[in-house]
């Protein structure tokens, strides 16, 4: 199923168009997402409530407005799907069509409609997908992955980037709403006897995290995010301490969340799921007993697509890959941001900078999205910057590390005051990575200034040790690049790293 596939220069086009559709018992949805990648990226997003396990638990069969709302939804999916030229679909089903008497006959439906297979996924299988997700989506991940639907729960341990053995439970948002007649406290049983029997991996003291997936999941953690004015409304990797969580479930337990603060920003149509999804929650991190709660925004789509990865381009670091992306579509010369990596290391080197693994990382990000904001007015590329940043759809990181590369690149464009640079970004990163944040775009300034952002000089411009401190060698050959400006800029990052930097033009 494909249409003519048109490249463009917006985009990032490789394999072209991928389509997932995703037959869940809540919902079913379409993604399309730009290109097989390491940190695939959504070219259209779309959801409808259909309700599919509406009343399986007791009738046994999928309803018939159900399944015709579905149908309808697919028809319109399909004609997306082929007027944006995708190259590849993928259709899978969960539990509503696994568990229905009438399941078969609507998956030979959905197949005669896309005219494509469906693959149905049993609990095991998606819990894999599940945590396959989560490791797509975070760096080195360690813990349990829950993944709440609307007609069964999944829980899956994962380290050193695979998964474990699943485990699935009929406790899927709808079933359990339906089976515990909307009662918050017959749910609550039902949950203690359906859980009680389940052994929990023996994590030890700081792996103890659990990654929540799932829409229920998610529109419980923005509920908790506008609740407490959180600076970042970025659902991905916002986490929050187990205890905690559980002091929120325990409030917003109430049916149809009445009276609940904000709770107007749950659509309708998952409002009476929530506190559900809530009792859920807690007896789970209860059970478990977990450090801190992980929101995930990837799950089994991404789990699909990461499957069909070569091995290699799946152990690649996702932050590294979104940012080369960017680079790739919006530096002036992307080649440069790679040597202004290389030339980072030495002189991070050079001056005795100790790094964690992640700092390194996080350092090679940024220099590779320190261009982005070009194309804007010299007054804002810092503050486009930052706002592409802050925001982007980027998994691998958490929010102070997020923080930490929005702010590295607006003071590389900006200048390095303080006062500056935005207090949202300012609340979430750690001291630590405010002054790395700091000593990078320091050097970036200066960077820019021996290379005018463009490839081929960085590579020329020595870095020694010298008695007094660092010295940028321009040797004969470069001795033209020097000047005020220049000199301006290495003293300032002299200041910010206690070290004299001279420009050593002989």
């Amino acid at each position: 199923m494909t249409a003519e596939f048109h490249p463009a220069r917006g985009r990032l086009n490789g394999s072209g168009p991928v389509a997932v559709v995703d037959i869940g018992s809540n919902s079913v949805r379409l993604v399309i997402y730009e290109r097989k990648a390491r940190t695939p990226t959504m070219l259209f997003n779309e959801k409808l409530l259909a309700g599919l396990g509406k009343g399986i638990a007791a009738t046994g069969r999928l309803a018939d407005d159900s399944v015709s709302l579905a149908l309808g939804e697919l028809t319109r999916f399909k004609t997306l799907i082929k007027h944006t030229g995708c190259q590849d679909i993928y259709i899978v089903a969960t539990a509503a069509a696994r568990d229905a008497e009438n399941g078969p006959d609507f998956v030979r439906e959905v197949e005669r409609f896309l005219e494509a297979p469906v693959r149905i996924l049993d609990g095991n299988e998606e819990a894999y997908y599940s945590a396959l997700g989560v490791i797509a989506g975070f760096w080195q991940p360690r813990g349990i992955v829950g993944d709440m639907g609307g007609g069964s729960l999944e829980l899956v341990e994962i380290a050193d980037n695979k998964p474990g053995t699943g485990a699935t439970f009929p406790l899927g948002g709808l079933r359990l709403s339906e089976e515990a007649e909307g009662k918050i406290a017959k749910a609550q049983k039902i949950t203690e006897a359906a859980l009680k029997d389940f052994q929990w991996p023996d994590l030890a003291p700081g792996e103890r995290t659990f990654y929540a997936v799932g829409g229920t999941w998610r529109s419980l953690g923005r509920l908790h995010l506008m609740q407490n004015n959180y600076p970042l409304h970025v659902m991905h990797n916002y986490e929050i301490s187990a205890e905690e969580a559980i002091a929120f479930c325990k409030r917003i337990a109430i049916p149809n969340l009445e009276g609940v603060e904000l709770a107007e920003i749950v659509s309708k149509q998952r409002r009476p799921l929530v506190p559900i999804g809530a009792v859920v929650l807690e007896q789970v991190l209860t059970s478990m007993k977990a450090e801190r709660l992980v929101f995930s925004a990837t799950g089994v789509r991404e789990g699909l697509l990461h499957e069909k990865l070569p091995s290699e381009m799946q152990a690649h670091d996702p932050v590294i890959e979104a940012a080369r992306e960017l680079c790739t579509l919006r530096a002036r010369s992307p080649a440069h941001a790679e040597e202004l990596i290389v030339w980072t290391d030495k002189l991070f080197k050079e001056l005795g900078i100790e790094e964690t693994a992640n700092e390194t990382r996080l350092r090679h990000a940024a220099c590779l999205l320190s261009d982005i904001g070009w194309r804007a007015h010299p007054d804002y590329r810092g503050e486009q910057s930052l706002n592409i940043i802050s925001n982007a759809s980027f998994v691998g990181l958490d929010h102070a590390s997020r923080a930490y590369l929005a702010a590295a690149v607006f003071y590389r464009h900006q200048g390095l005051r303080e006062g500056d640079l935005s207090p949202v970004i300012r609340e979430l990163f750690t001291d630590r990575l405010r002054i790395r944040a700091k000593v990078l775009g320091a050097t970036m300034r200066v960077a820019s200034l021996l290379s005018a952002s463009i490839a081929g000089m960085l590579p020329k411009v020595g870095i020694t040790k010298s008695e007094t401190g660092l010295s940028l060698d321009l040797g004969k050959d470069l001795a033209d690049l020097d000047g005020e400006r220049l000199r301006k800029r290495a003293n300032q990052l002299s200041k910010v790293i206690d070290v004299d930097v001279a420009v050593n033009a002989g």
